[in-house]
This record gives structure tokens, C-alpha cells and sequence, in this order.
């Protein structure tokens, strides 16, 4: 009887182990939300915005696990999210992390590439966790693909 409770205690901390580490490689790695990125303001030069927001709001090239893609303009109006469809044609320039950052401010104003920390809620698991996005500035619009920690 001891034995079964032991090997059941054993499966039981195997299989832990085992959703542990599928959630882990569940989650996208800031150099995968780069690639992303790099990909999207790829599509946005050769395609035009019209094709490009219509993509990155539903298409699967442009969606992986937790990655989507967010688009802003100059003005920190929304042209595109990949997760929030309802924010798409706000301005959201005063728009703060829950620890007071203008997140969304900082974005508009990338002038080439740049990473941008803040706090957002995972569409994943919904809890409000760290951030890292990186930003790729595109004419007059700015692409965030962005990498929960």
C-alpha cells in the first residue's frame, strides 16, 4: 500500500512537471515578440495599412500563443490590436500601466526601434503581469509585438 501511495505521489509530481514546463514553452520569448515585430513592419511596407490592419487583427501569421500585434499612430491612436479589437480608432495617449506608465505614449513616440517595459494583462491567463514590447517605427506608425515575463 505504501508503494502505490508512493508511485502515485511520483506520477502526481511528474505530471506537475510536465504541465509546468508545456506552460513554460507556452509562452512567447521577447526575441520570438521581435521576430514578430520585424515581420509585421515587413508586411506594413509591402502591403500598405489597409492590408496590414486587416491581417494583424485576424490573421494566424500574425498571432502566436500570447504574441499579437498592436499598431499606433503618431497621434497614440490605435490602428490595429491583435487582442483588443475594441480599442482599434481610440487615442489612447494618456492610457497608463497599472504602476502609472503612459505605455502606449511612449510607443507613438519610437522614432526607429526600441523596447518598451509596462504591465498588461495576459489574454492567456488574464493576470496583469510584466511586459516587454518591442517597437518598430513604420512612417507614420508604430508596431509592437510585445513578450509577457
Amino acid at each position: 500500500m505504501a508503494d502505490m501511495k508512493a508511485l502515485g505521489f511520483t506520477l502526481f509530481l511528474g505530471l506537475n512537471v510536465v504541465l509546468a514546463q508545456v506552460a513554460v514553452a507556452g509562452q512567447a520569448t521577447p526575441e520570438e515578440a521581435r521576430e514578430l515585430a520585424l515581420k509585421a513592419a515587413d508586411f506594413l511596407r509591402d502591403e500598405g495599412p489597409e492590408k496590414a490592419w486587416a491581417a494583424f487583427g485576424t490573421s494566424a501569421a500574425f498571432h502566436d500563443r500570447d504574441l499579437y500585434v498592436t499598431v499606433v499612430d503618431s497621434q497614440c491612436q490605435v490602428k490595429a490590436h491583435g487582442a483588443i479589437p475594441i480599442l482599434i480608432g481610440k487615442r489612447l495617449c494618456g492610457l497608463q500601466d497599472i504602476d502609472g506608465k503612459p505605455f502606449i505614449w511612449e510607443m507613438s513616440n519610437v522614432t526607429d526601434r526600441a523596447w518598451i517595459d509596462y504591465k498588461w494583462q495576459n489574454p492567456i491567463t488574464k493576470a496583469v503581469v510584466a511586459k516587454t514590447a518591442y517597437v518598430v517605427r513604420v512612417g507614420d506608425y508604430v508596431i509592437g509585438v510585445g513578450a509577457y515575463k
